[in-house]
C-alpha cells in the first residue's frame, strides 16, 4: 500500500513554531494512526513505509525529529540510522520504534545513533512525551548548529552564512544547495539529490540547476579565496575543504 500524498510538508516552512516529524513505519494502519495523534498534538508528520523513502526524505527534507521502525522493508531501521549518522552526517533526533525490547537490541539501536527507544506495544501519549523530550534537549545545540568547511560557516539558526568572518548573500534556493553540499562534506553530492532538494519530483530544464550553482559559486567563492566548490562531472557536486579526505 501506498502512503498517499500528504500536504503537511509543504506547509513547514509556514509555520516556524511547529516540530516536523518523519514516521518510518511499514504498518500502514500504525502510521496512519501514529500521524494522525501527532497532528493533533501540534507535529507536522510525514511518513514512509520503507528504509529506502526513508532515507531519500530524510536527506532532502528537514525534520525536527524522527520515529525510526526497525524492521522495515528493503533497508532495515537500524541501517537507515547508520548511513543517516555516518554518510549524511544528520544530527536530527532519532527514536527507534520497535517490538525487539532486549538489552541487546537496544544497545544495538543506540550504537547506530538512536537517541531514544520506545518498545511496542506502547501508549501514544507516551511517543508525544519522548519526543518532546528529544526536542527541547535538541532544541538549544540543534537551532544553534553550524556547518562548517574551511573558513565558510552556515548557522542553521540565524542563516547566516560568513566566509572568513565576512557575510554572504545568497538566494534562498543557493542557501538550500549550500546546507546540503556542507552536510555531505566532503562527499559528492549527486546532481539528483540537489534537483530533488529544490524541485521534488519535477526539475525544470537542466540549465536550472547550472544556473543556481553558478550563483552559489559566486558567492561562496570571492575573489583571492581558496575553492571549495567542485564539480564532478557526470555525477554532481561537492564541497572540500584544504584538509579533507576525499578518497
Amino acid at each position: 500500500m501506498d502512503w498517499p500524498k500528504r500536504k503537511w510538508l509543504h506547509n513547514l516552512s509556514m509555520n516556524s513554531n511547529t516540530s516536523s516529524v518523519l514516521i518510518v513505519e511499514d504498518n500502514a494502519d500504525l502510521a496512519a494512526n501514529l500521524a494522525d495523534y501527532l497532528e493533533v498534538h501540534g507535529f507536522v508528520p510525514d511518513v514512509a513505509q520503507d528504509g529506502v523513502t526513508a532515507l531519500h526524505l530524510a536527506v532532502t527534507n528537514r525534520y525536527d525529529a524522527i520515529v525510526l521502525d526497525l524492521t522495515l522493508p528493503g533497508i532495515d531501521g537500524l541501517t537507515v540510522c547508520h548511513r543517516l549518522r555516518q554518510d549524511a552526517r544528520s544530527t536530527v533526533p532519532i527514536l527507534m520504534l520497535t517490538a525487539r525490547g532486549s538489552l541487546v537490541d537496544k544497545e544495538a539501536g543506540y550504537a547506530e545513533g538512536a537517541d531514544d527507544y520506545l518498545v511496542k506495544p506502547f501508549e501514544l501519549r507516551e511517543l508525544v512525551l519522548r519526543l518532546q523530550a528529544l526536542l527541547r534537549r535538541n532544541s538549544n545545540a540543534g537551532r544553534a548548529q553550524r556547518l562548517n568547511v574551511d573558513d565558510l560557516v552556515f548557522d542553521l539558526g540565524t542563516l547566516e552564512i560568513t566566509r572568513a568572518g565576512k557575510p554572504l548573500m545568497l538566494p534562498a534556493m543557493s542557501r538550500r544547495i549550500l546546507e546540503l553540499l556542507m552536510q555531505r562534506s566532503p562527499h559528492v553530492v549527486p546532481r539528483v539529490d540537489i534537483e530533488i532538494a529544490l524541485w521534488g519530483d519535477s526539475p525544470p530544464d537542466s540549465d536550472a540547476l547550472r544556473v543556481h550553482m553558478h550563483t552559489l559559486r559566486l558567492a561562496i567563492e570571492p575573489p583571492g579565496s581558496r575553492p571549495l566548490l567542485r564539480t564532478v562531472r557526470g555525477v554532481g557536486y561537492q564541497l572540500v575543504g584544504e584538509n579533507a579526505e576525499t578518497a
